[in-house]
């Protein structure tokens, strides 16, 4: 029977309950890896684990809160226990919030003047720092945790990246910001830890219709919005990405074999927008 290809490793998934999380997890499973599903929604991420362990593979959710360390450190005590040190870890944890999403693309007059919708100018500070803080210490905290298992073990992380980090996008500054320094972020820890035998690397997925964009891409009677529209105006292939279509990346990422000089790169998987220049 030939081995697959995460056979023995442990790995962690943060973000674990959400639609491509749960996928990234059901991959690394399926390739052999035991694998720790980490959610602030437990149901959610138990419900995954529960769907993977049916499926034939090793896995088990966590509630976990990525933004609080002592947390992170009691799961990481019970994910040894229960599975072993990690071998990967994927930072999947992140995303944006209605409250930092601006009602224009564009500056219109008057906006400086209104509270009556959000504008860049009545952005609250907490609310950003929120979002900021869910992308960019949503992955800081975890990879501080679960790196000293890795020292020295070929241990891999993946980072969670999007396109804003190559153009920002209108409406949502805060989401844009962090996602640039979630990848600038990856490439310093790929260079700090590239003598300890770590390989660190991001995927930046183009257009995937989620849970948490679903406002953003779609009226309430399903019908697209117009930003759905000028997104697959600036999408070469003209359609969403599929959840499954990130995981021929994630694995060559994760696999040492196929992947072992690769390290400090952010990987576009995005039907060709970062590609198009628009004409």
């Amino acid at each position: 029977m030939e081995k697959k290809i995460l056979e023995g490793k442990v790995a962690v998934v943060t973000g674990a309950g959400g639609v491509l999380c749960s996928a990234f997890a059901e991959a690394l499973a399926m390739n052999g890896a035991k694998v720790a599903l980490l959610d602030l929604n437990e149901a959610a991420a138990c419900e995954a684990a529960a769907s993977i362990n049916a499926k034939g593979g090793v896995a088990k959710g966590f509630a976990a809160n990525v933004l609080d360390k002592e947390c992170l450190v009691a799961v990481h005590d019970e994910i040894v226990k229960t599975f072993g040190k990690c071998d990967i870890l994927i930072n999947g944890a992140g995303g944006n919030s209605p409250r930092c999403t601006t009602a224009h693309e564009y500056y219109e007059k008057g906006d400086e003047l209104t509270n009556e919708f959000k504008t860049f100018f009545n952005l609250e500070k907490s609310d950003f720092d929120f979002v900021f803080s869910l992308n960019i210490m949503g992955t800081l905290l975890p990879t501080q945790v679960f790196t000293p298992d890795m020292l020295e073990r070929d241990g891999v992380i993946i980072n969670i990246s999007s396109m804003n980090a190559f153009t920002p996008l209108t409406k949502i500054p805060a989401y844009s910001a962090a996602k640039s320094g979630v990848s600038n972020l990856t490439q310093w820890l790929a260079v700090h830890f590239a003598e300890a035998g770590i390989r660190v690397n991001a995927i930046a997925p183009g257009f995937f219709a989620t849970k948490q964009n679903a406002a953003l891409l779609f009226n309430e009677d399903g019908t697209p919005t117009p930003r759905t529209g000028k997104i697959l105006a600036a999408t070469p292939m003209k359609r969403f990405g599929r959840p499954e279509e990130l995981l021929g990346t994630l694995l060559w990422l994760c696999d040492n074999d196929a992947s072992g000089f690769v390290t400090g790169v952010v990987v576009p998987v995005d039907g060709g927008f970062s590609a198009y220049s628009g004409v």
